[in-house]
């Protein structure tokens, strides 16, 4: 027995977060606890987030949601006594930052940096558990320097070139963009007009690793969604390349790429992309005005707008004829910007009897359609759609009768025999376009002769020949080629970029001979390829990273990042990686064995319309985006873009509301000022939607342990999740309900019901971070604390495992309860609580009771429940009493802790 006081402990003070958690962020700071140190014989974790690009704008909630799950393992990994590398930095360059810089009137260089001060301060303030020993930003010199040295090996290796490419130049922002980077044939940042346009770009030859990109998929543990991505993005198809001569030019070829070659008697037409060279030299006078207006149209689109499913085919004819291989017939050449000219060949064959965009076209332009692949072999007058299925050859003279890949090999074979075709293997992937006509990026190492045709001083103005063919890696001695310190970095519409503008740095002599800089910079890509290399030893000044730091961390164990990067960022890394593999310089096939992407956090906000007087309207107005089909308008048009009501055809605003600005009426969401009901809206977070929410007020309100866990417990990781700051609460209420739990314990021995309570809780938590299943960790942290919350007293043991579970989770709270049970040390390495698995197992189970074999209810028994006893709390089951009225139990059948059955007759 306890004394009294022992029992019953003064009451401790009411949290105070604001006080907590910066007193124990300065612990962790000054004592470096996080510090990464490789032990022998240890387990390691390297535990990384998608280093954040730090926007002028700071965090929103939704950036520490993946933050907090790896931080979450790291803490957990440590006190398991794992050796842990859970690193921060900056993904600094790019365009996202100049264009801030420019917005601002501010240079990058200085903008850079004073936003990263602001995400660091936002980090620690969230008791994030990272070494910031090794921060680092893309935009540090010595991190510039070792991007360099890789773009050099790729360049030493041959996967680093140049070409003249149709590329997506957008005169406003004085850059080429990637197709991902334009919509409907504008830039998808600022909504600037966007033109095709061949331009000299440097080009990495990432198609070069595009069968080992797809085939070391299988070494790694990555969504389904993910991989699948990859794959398609790779597009790895094996069919046959085949060639046409156009009529009348017989030196005038072109070729097709065809996965169906057993359709090739069914090609009715021919299209060439826009940009094919041929389609200037064949198109007739009759056509020329109409080809010529078309490929113009197309120059105005991105490739991704272009190719897209959901659009219908467009095209012109050429009024030029190609010539069948096989059949010698003639086929019409058109034009259609769907066919992209550095994709494949840059020509397609139309084959509308089994293709169903084919079909349409043939349809719309009056095309022959003709069946050579029929299900059972038989012939049909005509066709209703396309049939695209495996079959039979029919229509296909010496191959009918052959099934499909009979007969594409048959054709393969006839057309090599011929020299008309081959069998070949292609990629949907194309070389990387690395070059961008910015200010804010790695310069590119490369520099190329100079010849004065008038003589005179290039740095002063004199005409310069830059030989551009004649490219020269700088000397690795001498990076980091550093960018010039422009006053004017802003984009122009010259495609040399701002670079080429500082005469004095484009233009240098060297033994007596001009020089010139190449003035195009890497895109912001080329730093977040490598990075995770650079974390393993940062402060390296002689290499970018030591094999010994290698082996002791590399591969990545567990990435989280959004899914948005699903494609570029990670396939180029792993190209990177798989770069440097073959050098000698990284050991193992991929860099990330792990990946998780967390869901978004969409900003929750209430829709309402304003009428064009200002007149506040329901949020559940039914309206359109076009006045299309709508009663007309006679008033004058706003100046803001509208919608339109469906019953009057008036423009109205819509309007966003913040969650302070509603209450709940009868479960309607109305708007306090004004009166009206609104429609709850969760979207991605946006300043015009008014919906971003930052994490700065939370914490000042809740303290960062709240946001970290409801963040956690808004649902599982990976799920999207509406933000809702009234549902905040619940975890204010557990935090505060564990402190006054834990630290009202005493050291009263611990009852059999709390203890076997607490290893199942031990068992579930550890579980469930292993598992990255945060939210029902929580969960069941929530009804351990309730349980010990409605105790008499709180068993010391019981409180402290409590704090030991807490502490990933909530660190700041987990340290000032271990502290307050009397424990000098940080919990931040104290040893994660074990489980008993013979506690975690139920004293009660419930089982089925059968009467003749069928289930007739379940009964609550004991473990080790005597057949008597199961007996007779089975017959008292209300459900099973019907069926054993009136009847004579012939046999009864228990077999513990499994089944209860009676026979009766």
């Amino acid at each position: 027995m306890t004394d009294s006081n022992a029992s019953s402990p003064a009451p401790k003070g009411k949290y105070d977060h604001a006080e907590v958690e910066p007193r124990w962020q300065k612990h962790w700071e000054e004592r470096q606890t996080f510090r990464a140190a490789r032990r022998p014989g240890k387990k390691k974790r390297y535990l990384l987030d998608m280093f954040p690009y730090p926007s002028g704008s700071g965090l929103h909630v939704g950036h520490p949601e993946g933050y907090t799950a790896t931080d979450i393992v790291a803490r957990y990994a440590r006190m398991r006594d794992e050796d842990v590398l859970h690193p921060m930095g900056w993904d600094a360059f790019g365009l996202p930052a100049e264009q801030y810089a420019i917005e601002t009137g501010t240079h990058p260089s200085v903008k850079t940096y004073e936003n990263i001060a602001t995400f660091r301060r936002q980090l620690k303030m969230l008791g994030f558990s990272y070494d910031w020993s090794r921060e680092l930003a893309t935009t540090d010199d010595e991190y510039v320097r070792w991007t360099q040295w890789i773009f050099l090996l790729l360049f030493k290796r041959g996967l680093a070139y140049q070409d003249e490419i149709p590329v997506n130049w957008c005169p406003a922002l004085g850059t080429v963009l990637a197709n991902e980077e334009v919509v409907d044939g504008r830039s998808e940042r600022g909504n600037h007009p966007v033109i095709r346009t061949p331009l000299r770009q440097w080009m990495l030859r990432i198609t070069a690793y595009a069968d080992r990109l797809a085939e070391d998929l299988s070494e790694v543990d990555w969504p389904h969604g993910t991989l699948t991505m990859q794959r398609e993005w790779i597009g790895r198809s094996e069919g046959a390349e085949i060639e046409f001569s156009v009529d009348g030019r017989p030196d005038d070829r072109f070729s097709v790429f065809t996965t169906r070659a057993d359709t090739l008697l069914g090609v009715t037409f021919v299209v060439l992309a826009p940009e094919h060279p041929l389609v200037k030299s064949i198109t007739t006078d009759a056509q020329r005005a109409s080809v010529d207006g078309y490929v113009a149209q197309a120059q105005s689109k991105s490739d991704r707008d272009r190719i897209a499913q959901t659009k219908t085919k467009t095209g012109v004819p050429t009024g030029a004829f190609a010539i069948h291989p096989l059949s010698g017939e003639k086929v019409p050449v058109w034009v259609g910007d769907y066919v992209i000219g550095s994709y494949g060949t840059g020509a397609v064959m139309g084959v509308p009897g089994h293709d169903a965009r084919d079909f349409e076209f043939a349809k719309a332009f009056k095309l022959a359609i003709v069946e050579v692949v029929s299900p059972d072999g038989k012939k049909h007058e005509t066709l209703e759609s396309a049939y695209v299925e495996d079959g039979i050859a029919v229509n296909s003279g010496e191959f009918d009768g052959l099934k499909t890949p009979d007969c594409s090999r048959a054709i393969v074979k006839k057309l090599e025999s011929i020299g008309k075709g081959r069998g070949k293997i292609t990629y949907k992937l194309r070389d990387w376009v690395f070059s961008r006509q910015r200010y804010w990026g790695e310069p590119i190492p490369i520099y190329f002769p100079v010849e004065l045709p008038e003589g005179g001083d290039p740095q002063k103005g004199a005409k310069a020949i830059i030989r551009f063919d004649k490219p020269i890696a700088i000397e690795e001695s001498e990076l980091p080629l550093r960018l010039p310190n422009l006053s004017d970095f802003r984009p122009g519409d010259d495609p040399a970029g701002p670079l080429a503008r500082s005469l004095e740095w484009r233009f240098f002599q060297k033994d007596g001979q001009w020089y010139a800089r190449e003035t195009n910079t890497m895109p912001q890509w080329a730093g977040s390829c490598w990075y995770y290399l650079r974390f393993l030893d940062p402060k390296n000044g002689s290499e970018g990273w030591s094999k010994e730091a290698y082996a002791d961390w590399m591969p990545v164990d567990l990435y989280v990042g959004g899914a948005e990067h699903a494609v570029l960022h990670l396939l180029y890394a792993r190209f990177w990686h798989k770069v440097l593999y073959d050098a000698g310089f990284v050991r193992d096939l991929e860099p990330f064995k792990k990946l998780v992407h967390q869901g978004m956090i969409l900003g929750t906000s209430y829709r309402f319309y304003r009428s064009v007087d200002g007149q506040a309207l329901p949020g559940d107005l039914s309206v359109a985006a076009e006045p299309t089909g709508l009663p007309a308008f006679k008033g004058a048009m706003p100046k803001w873009t509208p919608v339109f009501r469906t019953d009057t055809g008036e423009p109205v605003q819509e309007c966003f509301a913040k969650e302070e600005e509603i209450e709940l009426k009868s479960g309607d969401p109305i708007h306090r000022e004004l009166g009206i009901k609104t429609v709850l809206i969760a979207d991605k977070m946006s300043k015009s939607r008014g919906n971003v929410v930052n994490p700065d007020d939370i914490v000042k309100a809740h303290g960062a342990d709240c946001l970290r866990l409801y963040e956690m417990f808004m649902g599982p990781l990976e799920a999207v999740k509406p933000w809702q700051s009234s549902q905040i609460q619940g975890v204010v209420r557990f935090r505060d309900r564990a402190y006054a739990v834990c630290t009202r314990a005493t050291n009263d021995a611990i009852d059999p019901e709390t203890e076997r309570l607490l290893h199942r809780t031990i068992k579930k938590v550890t579980q469930d971070v292993e598992g990255l299943s945060f939210n029902t960790a929580i969960s069941t942290m929530m009804v351990f604390t309730n349980h010990l919350n409605g105790l008499p007293s709180v068993p010391k043991e019981a409180a402290e495992k409590l704090a030991l579970l807490l502490a990933p989770f909530a660190p700041h709270v987990a340290e000032e309860i271990w502290k307050e049970l009397g424990h000098p040390e940080s919990l931040a390495l104290a040893p994660w609580p074990s489980f008993d698995p013979k506690l975690t197992v139920d004293d009660k189970i419930e089982i089925a009771v059968q009467v003749n074999g069928k289930v007739r209810g379940q009964v609550l028994l004991a473990r080790t429940a005597s057949e008597e006893d199961a007996r007779k709390a089975a017959l008292e089951i209300d459900s099973v009493k019907p069926f054993m009225d009136g009847k004579t139990i012939k046999k009864f059948i228990y077999v513990p802790a499994r089944i209860v059955n009676f026979v009766v007759g």
